[in-house]
């Protein structure tokens, strides 16, 4: 009965709401940013594409237990049920409050570290210092030079051997023609890889890293197949320079939009444990009458009210994000964005089979770096970097903050 629910747990899910909508406004905008940015697709068609997919990976993938506490930040030994409601609560509401305040002003920033540094906030008042895995701090501040180091290198490799091998050619749609099977090849790879290391990763589907790497080989090879089918359309009668040229950027759209869609559904999967890890955290500690635990279970109608939430954000702010991250820091084009999404998706695999912790907001943005830096310094905008790299930074402490002041604040509303 819904007369039932504490009022806590009705609290927490309007919370987990709003941080999904800022998580859909701010960061899901990252994954169809280039491809909105590029012209491969509209912003229209970026939110619908994004939403069905972001939703799926969420309700679907998004796994039947959560984090208590994001990224094992805290240690659960030290603290009491009230205090990690009152904690979670207000780290939802500082992580969304920040997310917000980003996107109004279109800067992509981590939602894993708005939260986190909620967390870190919250538990070093209210727990105590020495309640908080300074070492996990650690990890994620060295996140802020790997995420976007890995994926600009990657980006940068990418588009050279798509320039070397394409492009700079005298008839670029021959050589997409016989080049481009293996870039399908390769693009099914890595949404393979994605799929299973990230997206699906959450739903215990337990496959070693062989029969991991066996099942991403045979989706290549029908991607090779599939594009071998595509190129042979693609070539055929056109004769003006320019159209060729056209049609060569064109096969880069299906790729692009390809690999955007297994990132967007991979990000739905896992960071929607940013809004449902405390909102089950809540759940398990204010109705279940579950002892303070490093894991709880999630319920589908939470993944719903995560996905729901991831949803609209992405449809009523997403644009915002998206225009920074596909047309202020460089010029694309579809061989561009392409490039920054196979990157960002590569550095999601390796990493994660690393254990090397990276934000997909950091990744995509290094990634489209990278890209630029390919066509020289003076493709960039410096001055839109160096706003990016400043919200990076400001993040944790900001988000500590704001997360202190909620803490004290329903402390005193809900004691």
């Amino acid at each position: 009965m819904l007369v039932d629910i504490p009022i806590p747990l009705w609290i927490a899910i309007a919370l987990a709401l709003y941080m999904a909508w800022a998580t859909g406004a701010n960061d899901v905008a990252n994954a169809m940013g280039t491809s909105v940015g590029s012209g491969a697709l509209t912003v229209r068609g970026a939110i619908l594409v994004a939403g069905v997919l972001e939703f799926s990976g969420a309700f679907l993938a998004g796994g039947h237990v959560t984090e208590t506490v994001r990224d094992g930040m805290l240690d659960m030994s030290q603290i009491s049920n009230d205090y990690l409601v009152w904690g979670m609560l207000a780290a939802l509401t500082s992580s969304g409050t920040l997310l917000l305040g980003a996107t109004r002003l279109g800067l992509p920033i981590s939602t894993t570290h708005t939260i986190v540094g909620s967390i870190v906030g919250f538990g070093a008042v209210g727990v105590g210092a020495d309640a908080i895995r300074w070492e996990k701090v650690g990890q994620i501040v060295i996140s802020w030079l790997t995420s976007p180091l890995m994926a600009g290198v990657l980006a940068y490799f990418i588009f050279g051997v798509t320039r070397a091998l394409i492009l700079n050619r005298e008839n670029p749609l021959a050589q997409v023609r016989k080049v481009g099977p293996y870039f399908f090849f390769y693009v099914f790879f890595v949404i393979g890889l994605v799929t299973l290391f990230k997206g699906l990763k959450q739903i215990d589907l337990d496959l070693t890293v062989s029969q991991s790497l066996f099942a991403a080989t045979g989706l290549g090879t029908v991607g090779a197949g599939l594009g071998h089918l595509l190129l042979r359309r693609a070539t055929e009668g056109k004769k003006d320079e320019d159209q060729r040229f056209s049609q060569t950027e064109r096969v880069f759209v299906v790729l692009q939009i390809l690999t955007a869609c297994a990132v967007a559904f991979a990000h739905g999967s896992n960071d929607v444990a940013n809004a449902i890890g405390p909102l089950a955290a809540i759940a398990s500690a204010v109705r279940e009458g579950a002892a303070v635990a490093s894991k709880a279970s999630v319920h589908p109608w939470m993944l719903a009210v995560g996905g729901l939430g991831i949803v609209v954000g992405l449809a009523t702010w997403g644009y915002k994000v998206m225009e920074t991250v596909g047309k202020r820091i460089t010029e694309l084009t579809p061989s561009r964005g392409f490039a920054a999404e196979l990157a960002t998706a590569t550095t999601i695999v390796l990493a994660s089979r690393l254990g090397i912790p990276v934000s997909t907001t950091h990744t995509l943005v290094g990634a489209v770096l990278g890209v630029g830096m390919a066509r020289g310094i003076g493709a960039i905008d410096l001055r839109v970097v160096g706003q990016i790299v400043a919200s990076w930074i400001a993040t944790l402490p900001i988000a500590a903050a704001l997360s202190i002041f909620f803490f004290y604040f329903y402390k005193g509303l809900l004691s």
